[in-house]
């Protein structure tokens, strides 16, 4: 568990809004936050647990008062008690290697002469964007209803408040643990609820419980006589099904035979040519109609024929003739124009001088003659003037023919081919004689396949039948079983249950004493280990043992000899007890946050100094130091300063009693004016 930002709001001394970023950074887990006695360093160490557990939280300022009572006290005096206060805590978890964020916001009012607590529990919404941004503020988790309704429950899996205990703790109260008698209890909790040890001491109370349950009524034996009527009819139904499903296959199989036998028989029929003789009749009237249809089209390339087709035959003359029809044409118009010239150069030499005439009439006498060469034609057919007209119509006729002649040419061409198949199809065909047997043998064995097919169908009605049956049989004794296990476990159980929770009982109470000795053994190396790395004193404790039945910590000089812990200075006495923790975090896998209120009281400066150094940047994953002055002054903030994240001083009004959160320490830039 990682926590990441606390907001108190109007929650004791805190005035107003007040919010803490608690993240941390990579070798740097410590959260440092001063403030002077009273300023409401041991109210943040509350509002944590107070924000988790509510009414089962041990907060310092409770004692024995009320839960009601105590929220109403923690409301800020300054602010109206029906707006009241709230707390929220945002953290994560890893479960089953994936991390959860987790918003747990828990407020309260005054609402008449009641008061009202509200809780709601947010998680996992853009997490993996905020944390890789630190951006959290930007989107909050999913509020969660049911969570949030089963959360006293379900912050015991994520922190189990024994286990809390251990975690949040005040660093001058703990002296008290260095006592053998409260050492043993807090390591038999420890070890009990943070190590896992507790889980198998319950299974192994849990299957006790179990094997005195086992015992069966009058109720339960005639419970117990109708499952066994129940399920002697169930058996013998499911009898008769496996012997349906037996005769089924049976018939199955002999429909596959006669299924191979049809299709050899149906292959000897095709062989025989079977295939063609069914179809004799219909290819018959198919090469009737392609005959026919033969011939119609022939008839219509006889009527086309009858046409103009034959003048393609004469391709050249027609083009001669169509030549010749040009020229004569030519000619024609040739002849119109000399007679139109001829009477304008009469009206022309009226019109010229007599001197001029002669040179005149030479020049369109010329002109005459050239134009009178055209008219001269080789041979005159005396075609008639629309003989170009009446072969251009040819032409369109012979296109147009000459197209419908090609369709019907290929139409015809296929019409034979299929013809030609016909007939070889027809002439393949066998005798009647020779398929006969083969098509009556085909016959019957179909016959016979239809025959199997309908008895097949017949059994899987029956099956059918029968598992309705067997679902209804089944309802009835899972009813029947149902209603025994409401009443007490079911009795053919009774003896199974008893024989192996016994069993299972002397096995898990092997394990657990294998994994207590085994937690106690790590533990033992794990608290003498912090002890000498915090004592300035090497030599004064050798060694460290805790006994396994009564959870007793002892203490043994170089000589062997126990030391009595009350030969210890309070400071000393102190560390034993902060070991003790370490100790217990280190073999817990410092997955826990530290929250540790007044951390260096009773202790010496060298022990101030190895704690400094040694504990508190290793202590955990996450430690949150809620220090005075005079415990983390200027010096020790230098050593310590290098595996600080955070930085919050608590500043105290003394005029309104209020505080407020500040960033930084006293002697850190940026606090100064917090003095």
């Amino acid at each position: 568990m990682l926590l990441h930002k606390i907001t108190l709001e109007e929650f004791g001394a805190y005035r107003g809004k007040q919010s803490l970023d608690l993240s941390v950074k990579n070798k740097r887990p410590i959260i440092l936050i001063g403030g002077l006695n009273g300023c409401g360093k041991t109210t943040l160490l509350d509002a944590i647990q107070l924000v988790l557990y509510g009414p089962r939280a041990r907060c310092s300022g409770r004692g024995n008062k009320a839960y009601d009572t105590y929220l109403r006290e923690s409301i800020n005096r300054r602010h109206d008690p029906s707006r009241g206060s709230s707390i929220t805590l945002e953290f994560t978890v890893t479960v089953d290697a994936t991390e959860h964020y987790y918003k747990v916001v828990r407020s309260w009012h005054v609402s008449g002469k009641s008061l009202r607590e509200f809780l709601n529990v947010f998680v996992d919404e853009e997490y993996g964007s905020k944390i890789q941004n630190s951006r959290r503020a930007k989107a909050d988790p999913k509020f969660s209803r049911i969570l949030s309704e089963g959360w006293a429950d379900h912050v015991e899996d994520l922190l189990p408040l024994e286990v809390a205990s251990l975690s949040f703790f005040d660093g001058e109260k703990i002296e008290s643990l260095a006592d053998p008698e409260r050492a043993a209890t807090v390591i038999e909790s420890a070890v009990q609820s943070l190590l896992g040890v507790s889980t198998v001491e319950q299974l192994r109370t849990d299957l006790l419980a179990l094997q005195r349950r086992q015992k069966l009524s009058d109720e339960e034996q005639h419970l117990m006589d109708n499952i066994h009527d129940q399920e002697q009819e169930l058996a013998s139904v499911q009898q008769q099904l496996d012997q349906a499903a037996q005769e089924r296959a049976a018939r199955g199989k002999t429909l596959r035979e006669a299924e191979r036998e049809l299709g050899s028989l149906e292959e000897a029929f095709r062989k025989e040519g079977g295939g063609l003789f069914e179809r004799r009749q219909e290819l018959t009237a198919a090469r009737d109609r392609v005959a026919s249809q033969l011939s119609d089209l022939r008839a219509s390339l006889v009527q086309l024929a009858a046409g103009p087709l034959p003048f393609l035959l004469m391709a050249p003359q027609v083009k001669e003739l169509r030549k010749q029809a040009k020229q004569e044409s030519l000619a024609a118009e040739a002849s119109q124009v000399l007679d139109v010239l001829t009477e304008r150069d009469t009206w022309l030499l009226e019109l010229v001088p007599e001197d001029a005439r002669g040179e005149v009439m030479k020049k369109l006498e010329q002109d005459r003659a050239k134009r009178s060469k055209s008219t001269a034609l080789t041979v005159n057919l005396g075609l008639p003037h629309n003989a170009l007209a009446q072969l251009s119509a040819l032409d369109e006729g012979l296109a147009r023919d000459t197209n419908r002649a090609n369709e019907l040419l290929k139409q015809a061409a296929s019409a034979a081919e299929e013809l030609d198949q016909l007939d070889r199809q027809l002439a393949g065909v066998p005798e009647q004689s020779k398929v006969e047997a083969l098509q009556r043998a085909r016959d019957e064995q179909a016959q016979n396949v239809t025959r199997i097919q309908g008895g097949m169908e017949r059994d899987e009605q029956q099956i059918a039948e029968l598992k309705r049956r067997r679902e209804h049989v089944a309802a009835a004794l899972e009813r029947a079983h149902k209603n025994f296990v409401q009443t007490k476990v079911k009795a053919e159980e009774v003896e199974r249950i008893i024989k192996y929770s016994e069993k299972a009982r002397g096995t898990l109470e092997r394990f657990g004493e294998a994994l207590l000795e085994r937690h106690i053994s790590r533990l033992e190396v794990a608290v003498l280990q912090s002890f000498k790395a915090l004592m300035r004193k090497q030599g004064l404790v050798h060694d460290l043992r805790i006994d396994t039945d009564k959870f007793t910590l002892t203490l043994s000089d170089s000589e062997g000899e126990a030391i009595d812990p009350g030969r210890l200075s309070a400071g000393e006495r102190q560390l034993l007890a902060v070991s003790l923790l370490w100790g217990l975090m280190k073999v817990a896998g410092n997955r826990l946050p530290s929250v540790i209120d007044t951390p260096l009281g009773r202790l010496d400066s060298r022990h101030r100094e190895h704690l400094v150094d040694r504990y508190f940047p290793y202590a955990s994953d996450q430690v949150l130091l809620l220090s005075t002055d005079e415990e983390i002054d200027e010096y020790l903030l230098g050593r310590l300063k290098k595996s600080v994240a955070h930085m919050y001083t608590l500043a105290h009004d003394d005029t309104d009693f209020t505080t407020k959160v500040v960033e930084g320490y006293w002697w850190n830039a940026g606090a100064s004016h917090v003095a």
